[in-house]
């Protein structure tokens, strides 16, 4: 039976690690995920793991030691943060393109420099294009739910890429919140065995890993892993489906919030939901159409389903909590806006760069947000692109 408990983030990632028992987990710590790999590891001392725990001397070697062990056959996971991340960045690419998946739970922190140890998602976001699955996650239950599909959604045979389950440093990792643990013998039944249809270690079947890959081949090989990260969209909803009909908590590639009648909407990921949702009512309560879209997933994009959420609103806010230093603001922006015109959508559109380096992101912020769009459905002008809490700049407006 489901049990009630109060862990934080970091807590709930590793009793979902605990729960799954992966054949090897790679250790390499890094603030502020590094709680996830001290958690295992008393875990492991305690005899409650049998996986393989190897401390590493780097995060590139963390990556690789996954890489090794997934493709010799077995199910390997890891957690990183921030330059964490950023060191595998060349690993990211091979274990993507070697079709492993490789499960790592990514608590997002500021990219340096400068240095800064609180949350943004410019790690993650500098990784956007290394060819894996990325989840967010609001809260801690939904960084332990994402845990328990990620398995799922990697080794399904349609898709066989790795996966990042984000969220937030110390907003979601180390808060501690109240959470619903499922059993070890549902996380096993559900989760599943590890069955590769190829791997090194088959003494039956002769297998190349890593071969050089000529001019003539490269390009379909590329397209292959494309063609899978378009077939995850579906199967991240038929997981979540089967998670939602067993646990009662139901997920998708986004949640709409009271989207069914929204004139004005943000769009957003991660734990600013939270906050968002929080203006979203007050503002209904005054009697605004306003809505909130998150996104779960980043990659794939579900541009799509973007559209359709998106369809009736006179103007909307991209929140982004990472620059790409485009025209246009931050990568959510771009991806929203190319969604938009591909569903001959209409609506006024500005992105907001906001929360880096950990700086807060409160009601009144959204308020400022909502305020803008409505101001731009009746006529005035907003900016393209902005940031949002930043002093001085002329409020960080760029047109």
């Amino acid at each position: 039976m489901p049990k009630q408990d109060r862990l934080s983030g970091n807590e709930a990632v590793a009793f979902a690690l605990r729960q799954i028992d992966p054949d090897v987990i790679a250790a390499f710590p890094i603030t502020p995920s590094t709680e996830i790999h001290q958690y295992v590891s008393l875990f492991k001392a305690n005899g409650e793991m049998t996986t393989e725990f190897v401390t590493v001397e780097s995060e590139h070697s963390a990556m690789s030691t996954c890489v090794g062990a997934q493709t010799a056959g077995v199910r390997a996971m890891t957690a990183t943060s921030s330059c964490g991340l950023a060191l595998m960045h060349e690993v990211l690419y091979i274990a993507a393109s070697s079709r492993l998946p490789i499960v790592v739970a990514v608590v997002n922190r500021a990219l340096s420099g400068p240095i800064n140890i609180n949350n943004d998602h410019s790690d993650s976001m500098g990784s956007r294009d290394a060819g894996w699955i990325q989840l967010y996650s609001e809260n801690a239950q939904e960084a332990y739910d994402n845990m328990l599909m990620a398995h799922r959604i990697a080794e399904h045979p349609d898709v066989c890429l790795p996966v990042m389950v984000c969220q937030d440093g110390f907003i979601t990792s180390h808060a501690v919140e109240n959470i619903t643990l499922e059993d070890d013998a549902f996380v096993k039944a559900f989760v599943g065995e590890y069955r590769p249809a190829k791997y090194l270690l088959n003494p039956a079947e002769a297998l190349s890993v890593g071969p050089y890959d000529f001019p003539a081949y490269y390009m379909e090989h590329k397209m292959l892993q494309t063609l899978a990260m378009e077939r995850a969209e579906a199967v991240i909803e038929a997981v979540a489906a089967d998670f939602g009909r067993a646990t009662g908590r139901h997920y998708g590639l986004l949640e709409a919030y009271r989207m069914e009648d929204a004139e004005l909407a943000v769009v957003l990921m991660s734990s600013s939901a939270g906050t968002g949702k929080v203006a979203v009512d007050r503002l209904r309560a005054q009697g605004k159409k306003a809505g909130l879209v998150k996104l779960r997933s980043f990659r794939p994009f579900p541009a799509a389903a973007v559209g359709k959420a998106l369809a009736g609103v006179r103007a909307v806010g991209i929140m982004d909590k990472a620059d790409s230093f485009s025209a246009f603001g931050g990568p959510l922006g771009a991806e929203v806006r190319a969604a938009m015109y591909e569903a001959g959508l209409r609506a006024k559109a500005a992105n907001y760069v906001y929360g880096l380096g950990g700086r807060d992101v409160r009601v009144e912020d959204f308020y400022e947000v909502f305020a803008e769009l409505e101001k731009a459905t009746d006529g005035g002008k907003i900016p393209a692109h902005r940031y949002l809490g930043v002093r001085g700049l002329e409020g960080g407006a760029k047109q």
